[in-house]
């Protein structure tokens, strides 16, 4: 289950989309230094991004950066608790675009990157 955000351009084009949903990760995948700052439990609440994709026709225009923001702000907006933004990569070239925005990957698993939510907030309390 995931809630749908879609990029409608002037003319009716859809330009792109993402969608946000619940999901967790376990405290074992995590790097350590974050480890000692999160409670002992097997699992911590995060936002899966998932799906965040633009139309080919559409791609080179800056609509994945603008399809991420809006997706962070939302996420960083939320009442509900979320350790970080997380995203699993279908490929080399997007696992470089979420390092481009400072997604970092989890120690074991490279294709799978988070964002904390600290971090998250941080850039849009400063903007």
């Amino acid at each position: 289950m995931a809630a749908p955000f879609v990029l409608v351009l002037s003319d009716d084009t859809i330009a792109g989309y993402y969608t946000l949903s619940a999901t967790s990760v376990r405290l074992a995948e995590l790097p350590d230094a974050l480890v000692r700052k999160l409670p002992r439990y097997p699992l911590v609440p995060a936002t899966l991004l998932g799906r965040l994709a633009v139309d080919r026709r559409q791609q080179g225009k800056g609509y994945g950066r603008l399809l991420l923001a809006d997706a962070l702000y939302r996420a960083a907006r939320s009442e509900i608790a979320s350790f970080a933004v997380i995203v699993d990569a279908k490929d080399d070239n997007a696992r470089r675009f979420y390092e481009r925005e400072s997604f970092l990957s989890l120690p074991d698993h490279p294709m799978k990157l988070f964002r904390p939510m600290a971090d998250i907030r941080r850039l849009f309390d400063e903007g």
